[in-house]
């Protein structure tokens, strides 16, 4: 193990929710941040690690591209798997897609809670209040106010095929539109803002 590096070693903290259901937090932070200037993953993703993690989330993953030697040497990575992604520019859905390959090879994990690396509204409470719906079959995802929004939480049973349909910059967005009779939406906006940070 490295200083402020990766590890293949899951972070050792304690998970509610890992005796039957363990459920991995994974931050896409692989994004150049052309709005705002500047690679987002330096300055927020210690924030998203943390809200998940706190929230309940055992492993974290974190999927870097532009801005990954900034993140390594500004972020304490230590206990999180790191994952470079080289196709980066072609959007979320090839972080989405390396994040989920990452997570369904690592043993026993139930679901996935994935976070964007721009969203320092989220709190810890929210995602422990999504992880109350995770079984391998759930789709879940906070809301703020009515809008659908970050984290979502992926069962196992949904991480091929939503790996499949991720297009561009889109995400599971695809996915969950096709799935929407299935999603649970979970009010957040008591404990937890919704907003993304796309301008300094």
């Amino acid at each position: 193990m490295r200083p402020n590096g990766s590890t293949d070693v899951p972070w050792a903290g304690t998970n509610p929710h890992s005796a039957a259901n363990p459920v991995a937090g994974l931050v896409l932070a692989a994004g150049a941040g052309r709005r705002y200037g500047a690679p987002k993953a330096p300055v927020f993703l210690g924030q998203a690690l943390r809200a998940l993690r706190d929230g309940g989330c055992e492993p974290l993953i974190a999927v870097l591209g532009a801005g990954a030697r900034q993140a390594r040497s500004a972020v304490d990575l230590t206990g999180v798997h790191v994952v470079d992604n080289p196709l980066w520019a072609a959007g979320m859905s090839s972080s989405l897609r390396l994040g989920l390959n990452t997570v369904a090879g690592l043993p026993g994990i139930s679901a996935v809670c994935v976070h964007l690396v721009d969203m320092p509204g989220v709190t810890a409470a929210a995602v422990a209040r999504l992880l109350t719906h995770t079984h391998p079959g759930c789709l879940a995802r906070a809301c703020y106010d009515g809008e659908p929004g970050h984290p979502v939480l992926l069962g196992r049973d949904h991480w091929a095929e939503a790996a499949a349909t991720a297009r561009g910059d889109q995400g599971a967005r695809a996915y969950l539109r096709l799935r929407a009779d299935q999603v649970s939406v979970v009010e957040c906006a008591d404990v937890a803002a919704g907003y993304d940070i796309d301008e300094r």
